[in-house]
């Protein structure tokens, strides 16, 4: 049944992806209409079948038209072909940096029968997906925002860096929310991986791979269109450009969200015999990461973040605050045995390093800091939190209140026992 299931998943990925593809040749041959019509009434006239009468002005003005067509949807082309689709900031993660963690994936891509991904990431977030960074503009970004060269190192090390032209896809990354690798056990974390690393099979499809990399790139050139900054002349150029891009994404939207849903059926149906009793345990656990990081974020890093001061173990900090609601609450159901097994942060050889790095990426992705510590951010251990922000953090309050009753003209005057 669950074969069955795969199948029917993977057909309805495939038949949306080739509706997508069906647009875009559409496209293309409405570009390529009036150049056709204008070779016809060219030829026409040179053997003298389409010749004399209004037929001369026609032709001048079909050929133009034609000029003018080829030029716009030259023009599309090229920024749909160089614009950067949006790549999501992370923490990769080398082999030599996690080895037990590339094994655990490796085996669970093998047991399901599908590619393995082709690198491995952190995200400071309670959620995991394959983000594909096979575009030609990501190779010095990523390089930037990651860790230099490790996501290059582990593509060698699973499958390679990108596939040369005409060979296959190469794997989508991993990217594996921080707060789970603390959390979770790394059963837990396996079963929660599973229908994740599925969709690295429909992915592999070459009708799915374009279908996605012609979505992408409308996305990125409408993107490209609006930013903000240019002279009059590009805004003119690009702006016409943006309204092709925003007439073809919409209508391939509907083809595009039915090829991913077909996609995510399609790799939950296979997931399905692997670890389906724990997964069931897992997902309990991934509402109550969700629900201590976002109380973390908010309650805790953001007096730090406003302070020019960050965290630096904000998974670790998740943790302990769990441990200690689920410990009062009972909130974690087995919590006693779940003390026993292996948590999934062993598999990396340096969590402490690794928690620092996604801490940091939190605070400049939840509150806008910088990417570099400083004088004025600086990070601040859980031990020296009391001192660094909360005593800080009364001291200003206090202060303020003081200067509003000063403002009010209210005296520091011994209480009036009439009053």
């Amino acid at each position: 049944m669950s074969g069955t299931g795969v199948e029917v998943g993977a057909q309805a990925a495939r038949s949306r992806a080739l509706a997508v593809l069906r647009l875009r040749s559409r496209a293309l041959a409405v570009a390529v209409l009036p150049a056709a019509a204008a070779v016809v009434l060219l030829a026409g006239g040179a053997t003298g079948h389409i010749s004399g009468g209004s037929w001369d002005a026609v032709r001048w003005v079909v050929s133009v038209l034609a000029v003018v067509v080829l030029l716009v949807a030259a023009g599309v082309a090229l920024v749909v072909a160089r614009a950067r689709p949006a790549l999501s900031p992370t923490v990769a993660i080398a082999e030599e940096s996690a080895p037990d963690l590339y094994r655990l994936v490796r085996d669970l891509a093998d047991r399901l029968d599908v590619p393995a991904p082709s690198a491995i990431a952190l995200t400071p977030d309670c959620d995991s997906w394959l983000e594909d960074r096979t575009h030609r503009a990501h190779g010095s970004s990523a390089r930037a925002r990651d860790t230099a060269g490790a996501a290059k190192r582990a593509s060698d090390a699973v499958g390679g860096a990108r596939a040369p032209q005409g060979g296959p896809p190469t794997a989508p990354v991993l990217v594996i929310g921080s707060p789970f690798l603390w959390w979770m056990r790394v059963g837990e974390l396996r079963a929660v991986l599973a229908p994740v690393v599925a969709g690295t099979g429909p992915s592999a499809h070459p009708d799915i791979a374009a279908a996605r990399r012609f979505v992408r790139g409308l996305d990125a050139a409408v993107a490209v269109a609006a930013a903000p900054g240019r002279d009059p002349v590009s805004r003119t150029v690009l702006g016409a450009v943006g309204r092709i891009a925003r007439l073809l994404l919409r209508n391939c939207r509907v083809h595009a969200a039915e090829m991913e849903r077909g996609v995510a059926s399609a790799a939950a149906e296979r997931a399905q015999t692997v670890d389906y009793g724990v997964r069931i345990v897992a997902q309990e656990q991934v509402g109550l990461a969700y629900a201590g990081w976002d109380r973390l974020l908010t309650r805790v890093a953001l007096p730090a973040w406003r302070m020019g001061r960050w965290p630096s173990r904000l998974d670790a900090g998740v943790v302990s605050a769990l441990t200690e609601l689920s410990r009062r609450d009972r909130l974690a159901e087995g919590f006693a045995s779940r003390l026993g097994e292996r948590p999934a942060c062993d598999l990396l050889e340096e969590p402490g390093s690794v928690d620092e790095a996604a801490s940091l990426l939190a605070a400049r992705l939840f509150h806008g800091g910088p990417a570099e510590t400083g004088p004025d951010w600086a990070p601040v251990a859980w031990q020296e939190y009391p001192d660094e922000v909360v005593d800080r953090k009364w001291r200003m309050d206090a202060a303020r209140l003081h200067r509003v009753l000063d403002s009010l003209g209210v005296g520091h005057h011994p209480a009036d026992p009439t009053a």
